[in-house]
């Protein structure tokens, strides 16, 4: 049977629950446990992909191609698991499913309500969510008290009843600020919430402590006896500097055993081996680059964490620290190309809309022509595709469709029909909702032999995933070619994945996000291969210079 771990926050919603609930499932899989993660989002979005990047941040994509809170990109990193469309629920998804039961006729001609309708769906959507786990970590978003979350709340204080406590655990994150100005640790926020929570008849197991130095053990007896909490379970979780250093730091407090003797659970010590080499690579680099990343939405970096950790889990495999600077789109527009003289690569990520794209373009052609590593995901391919139409094949005013309607030479187009990951022949129009039709998901991509692509994986197919509208148009795949640039990967129904060109040291960029797939203990090729591209570099610009 499994058990199940419930994951609240308070006081502030960005406490790092994500994380703190990847980290603990980490260390419950180096006990030897099968473990699952759900994360419950409070909010009515049925789509998170339609959420402003500026709001919400990075979106995330599951192999079975769902649109979902970015919290499911830090448990694919730190747990061996693969998330799913069972793995993420909002509460418009929740909402959706027991309307469309409700219209059906299955409640039967009953009134539907949050108790028992709602709630019986959330925990229908958990189980679903935990499969046959030993143990499920499952996340509520938002902050307790909130109105929002009040559902998901009721929910799991329900499985607790119908469970029993020995097969579900509450976990409860707050913050113990420090004042410097007086020297005080104030614990009223950590007994406030949790107040918060016992009022709704959730009495937490575990408190995670947020806090920048350990707690000192008075103020852990404080918190214990007045949110009835046993000391030992009162946790302090120290700001880390290395987000992979947590599940060391939890396993050090003590986290996991009482996760274990609270759940009766059977298993083995914690190997954390594989942890704790990863810090180690992170902190003993041997050589520095710097990439600028060109982007639309810099003034908030959660929009890029899949890809800044990508990145970083390269600099792992190859033994480099990795320096990302963020190099606003608009400014390039505004201010040229300048800022990229200093780099060692440049990295165009995805995006939509019309704002920064020249920009972004003319870093592109100073990566091209001054023979820069470059890495351009999924608006980044595009974007070098017309960039190269323009200043390459002569297609003068090529675009996208998508910023103009008209362009002579539609280089980039909406795409109407693909084949998913199970072949099933999706299709869209200009009149088709936003929301949930883009080409999702993890798809094969064929590669062709010889090229750099190839090379790189080192294998004939892969499978990526994909967060797009538009596509190459395959009617300029002829003119391209012509004029030199190499077509490497394809979809199994023809659509252009990857490109790149001949004679340049590092130049490739692909429709699909490998970022979503890139893991600390693992990397991901193709940003091994781009961060050893920008160490080639480097090395070249500074031959006879100590590399620091």
């Amino acid at each position: 049977m499994t058990r199940f771990i419930c994951v609240t926050g308070g006081v502030v919603s960005s406490l790092g629950k994500g994380i703190a609930a990847a980290s603990l499932g980490a260390i419950l899989e180096a006990r030897g446990l099968k473990v699952s993660m759900v994360k419950l989002d409070p909010y009515i979005n049925v789509d998170p992909g339609t959420m402003s990047p500026f709001q919400h941040g990075e979106v995330f994509v599951t192999n079975d191609g769902t649109e979902t809170d970015l919290d499911l990109g830090h448990y694919e990193r730190f747990v061996r698991t693969t998330t799913s469309r069972n793995s993420n629920f909002t509460t418009g998804r929740i909402y959706e499913r027991v309307i469309q039961k409700e219209r059906r006729g299955d409640y039967l001609g009953a009134t539907v309500q949050v108790i028992p309708h709602v709630t019986d769906e959330i925990k229908h959507c958990i189980r679903l969510g935990a499969g046959d786990a030993d143990v499920c970590m499952v996340e509520i978003g938002g902050t307790v008290g909130d109105i929002e979350s009040l559902p998901f709340l009721e929910a799991i204080r329900q499985m607790g009843v119908e469970l029993g406590h020995n097969n579900v655990l509450y976990m409860h994150l707050t913050l113990v600020p420090y004042i410097p100005s007086s020297g005080e640790i104030k614990t009223k926020p950590t007994q406030h919430s949790v107040k918060e929570l016992r009022s709704i008849g959730i009495q937490p197991d575990i408190l995670l402590c947020r806090c920048q130095n350990p707690l000192p053990d008075d103020q852990r007896r404080k918190i214990a006896l007045f949110t009835n909490v046993e000391e030992r379970a009162v946790i302090s979780a120290v700001d880390a500097d290395d987000i992979y250093k947590i599940p060391i730091l939890l396993h050090e407090e003590g986290l996991d055993d009482i996760v274990v003797d609270k759940l009766r659970l059977t298993c083995k010590p914690a190997d954390l081996s594989e942890w704790k080499q990863v810090v180690a690579a992170k902190a003993n680099p041997d050589m520095s680059v710097t990439v600028a990343m060109v982007g639309k939405y810099v003034n908030l970096k959660d929009s890029y964490i899949s890809l800044t950790e990508a990145l970083t889990h390269a600099g792992l495999r190859t033994r480099t620290r990795v320096n990302i600077r963020f190099v606003e789109a608009t400014d390039v527009e505004k201010h040229g190309t300048g800022c990229l003289q200093d780099v060692d690569a440049i990295l165009v990520p995805g995006g939509f809309g019309e704002r920064g794209i020249d920009g972004k373009m003319q870093a592109i052609r100073f990566a091209r022509e001054n023979r820069i590593p470059y890495l351009g995901i999924c608006l980044g391919m595009q974007l070098a595709i017309i960039e190269y139409a323009r200043n390459v094949a002569g297609l003068e005013g090529a675009n996208s469709t998508e910023f103009d309607r008209n362009a002579p030479h539609p280089v980039i187009a909406l795409i109407s029909e693909w084949q998913d990951q199970k072949g099933t022949i999706e299709q869209r129009s200009e009149n088709s909702d936003l929301g949930g039709t883009m080409r999702l998901g993890a798809q094969e991509v064929r590669l062709s032999h010889g090229s750099r692509a190839h090379q790189i994986y080192g294998s004939d197919v892969i499978q990526e995933r994909h967060r797009h509208r538009y596509e190459f148009n395959n009617r300029y795949l002829q003119k391209l070619m012509n004029a030199g640039l190499r077509f490497s990967g394809f979809s199994r129904d023809g659509l252009v994945e990857m490109i790149e060109l001949p004679g340049h040291p590092f130049f490739v960029a692909s429709q699909f996000h490998p970022e979503f797939r890139s893991t600390p203990r693992d990397g991901h090729p193709l940003f091994t291969g781009f961060v050893k591209a920008a160490r080639a570099y480097r090395q070249e610009q500074l031959p006879t210079k100590a590399i620091a």
